[in-house]
């Protein structure tokens, strides 16, 4: 009995940890964003990646190479290389996004933020805790989200204020639903297990990129709505 119960507790801690870890790793890759999207202001970089359009391309290109890589061949790498991708990818996402600061005040864009982190600690919550089961919800709303972006290309052209408020407000529900969907997922990735230290961090790092990747669009969304034009 004592040996069985020294072993579930291990087993919780492990797990905690695992969880820990995730969050950890998605909060200091936000760190890194929000960081170099204010030197890229500050310094006046975002003026220099602007006037030279290929330079914007290019690190655009490389964000999606390194999400993509991460999302299907992460089994191929060591769990440093991973995680330097990770962190490489919140860098570049932060050049990109620093874009905002020329649009909307910083005033609103800490608001949003702070709504932002209240929204998505609150659907963490509810994805660790509850009780039912959200796998169908995630398939489904996977299925929206393949059809926001694909109807965010053809608004692209027409340019339509109704479609594009249509797109925010669906665009918000789905990752709302989606921060729930995955912290629901890592919670059952720690509690399966796994087969030693290494296939955990690399398991801590798909799930900190998921909700990265939740918490991003989930705030450039708001931002549409909670952001002030700056003058």
């Amino acid at each position: 009995m004592q040996r069985s119960t020294v072993f579930q507790r291990e087993q919780v801690t492990v797990q905690t940890d695992f969880i820990r870890r995730v969050y950890n790793w998605m909060a200091l890759g936000l760190a890194v964003t929000a960081i170099v999207a204010l030197y890229a202001v500050n310094s006046g970089l975002i003026f220099s990646l602007l006037r030279n359009p290929i330079i914007m391309i290019v690190l655009i290109v490389g964000e999606l190479g390194l999400v993509i890589a991460l999302s299907a061949a992460i089994g191929r790498f060591q769990s440093s290389t991973a995680l330097f991708m990770f962190f490489a990818y919140s860098f570049l996402n932060g050049l990109t996004i620093s874009t905002i600061f020329l649009v909307y005040t910083k005033a609103s864009i800490a608001n949003t933020f702070f709504i932002t982190a209240g929204t998505f600690a609150a659907m963490s919550v509810y994805g660790y805790t509850t009780k039912r089961d959200l796998t169908s919800m995630g398939s489904f709303l996977m299925m929206g989200l393949f059809g926001i972006i694909i109807a965010s290309f053809v608004n692209f052209f027409f340019r339509s204020p109704a479609f594009y408020w249509l797109i925010t407000y669906a665009g918000i529900a789905i990752f709302v639903g989606l921060t729930a969907y995955d912290a629901q997922k890592i919670k059952e990735m720690a509690y399966a297990g796994f087969s030693g230290s290494e296939e955990e961090r690399k398991g801590a790092v798909i799930g900190a990129l998921r909700l990265y990747l939740d918490f991003i669009n989930l705030f450039l969304l708001l931002l549409r709505i909670f952001g002030r034009r700056s003058d």
